[in-house]
């Protein structure tokens, strides 16, 4: 089996939607975070996909220290490929959301396709009782927010981190964000190969069901051909069921505490590492190869570590 069919597997450890009131078990210091994108990676997890917290309070930060810190813990201790964010938090400017990426050059960053919807405040319906004053107003804001991502926004962030080598995994939450990627294609902004990550299941975009899968999956083959490879996650419980359709379509997957903190129904998940580890037993049982992070650089063509 060559490289380029071997499932890739993701870990976003953290993220920026689940506050530290929701689980016990959410990393949310530099030394947090970085333990558990390696315990991830010793698990399978070929790339690790980032965001940074306050390490006093969870909040989601932008602060490049504190990805350097994260950062030079897991280089120290593997191989894995790092994945930053540029979606960031709910409060942060454009600005914020990219300072980290110029700053520390990654192999691969995300990039949303389009602005859009982004409530989380139905969390509220399970969580009443929060440790930090900033968690509830957080959520409860979000039933009013526009993430921005327009096609300026996305043309600047390319000709910003393009020249530095980093190379980019366009966030789809909808069909329409697949007809954005085409129209950066034509204009010459993008390289091929494109790694799609389908988002499935956030509320404002698209929903977790296999036949959305297979939607998203067939329009990306008319507008790209054999030009890309997507992977997929599914927001909450619909999580490793959607990530076990995209293997079988033969996609990659995601998995993490950024996307689920259940590890099945109603029982939280102590790790990333535990995610990834029944990922893994999904993916076996399936038939599929599991890629290492060198597979993973040459399939997406990244440029490899950096320092």
């Amino acid at each position: 089996m060559s490289e380029s069919k071997k499932t890739i597997i993701t870990a976003a450890i953290t993220g920026s939607i689940h506050t530290p009131s929701m689980s016990p078990y959410l990393p949310v210091t530099p030394k947090e975070i970085a333990d558990q994108a390696i315990d991830a990676a010793r698990a399978g997890a070929a790339i690790v996909h980032l965001h940074a917290r306050n390490p006093e309070t969870g909040e989601p930060a932008s602060d490049p220290k504190l990805y350097r810190e994260i950062i030079s813990r897991i280089t120290d201790a593997c191989d894995v490929v790092v994945n930053i964010t540029t979606g960031g938090g709910n409060n942060m400017s454009v600005e914020q959301r990219l300072a980290a990426a110029v700053e520390l050059k990654p192999e691969i960053c995300s990039l949303n396709m389009g602005s859009m919807n982004f409530p989380m405040h139905t969390l509220l319906r399970k969580h009443t009782e929060f440790k930090h004053g900033w968690e509830c107003e957080y959520i409860e804001e979000s039933r009013d927010f526009v993430f921005k991502s327009t096609f300026k926004d996305i043309e600047d962030t390319v000709k910003l981190l393009s020249p530095l080598g980093t190379r980019f995994e366009f966030e789809c939450y909808d069909v329409g964000h697949l007809y954005t990627l085409s129209f950066f294609e034509r204009e010459g902004l993008v390289e091929a190969p494109y790694a799609i990550q389908f988002v499935m299941g956030i509320l404002g975009g698209i929903g977790a069901s296999l036949e959305e899968l297979v939607h998203l999956k067939g329009t990306a083959d008319r507008l790209f051909g054999d030009r890309y490879r997507f992977s997929v996650l599914a927001g909450g419980k619909a999580q490793m069921q959607i990530a076990a359709g995209g293997a079988i379509l033969g996609g990659n997957v995601r998995v993490g505490m950024e996307d689920s903190l259940f590890i099945s129904a109603g029982k939280l998940c102590k790790s990333n590492a535990e995610q990834v580890e029944k990922a893994v037993r999904i993916l076996t049982e399936l038939s599929c190869e599991i890629a290492t992070p060198e597979d993973a650089r040459r399939t997406l063509k990244l440029k490899g570590r950096v320092g």
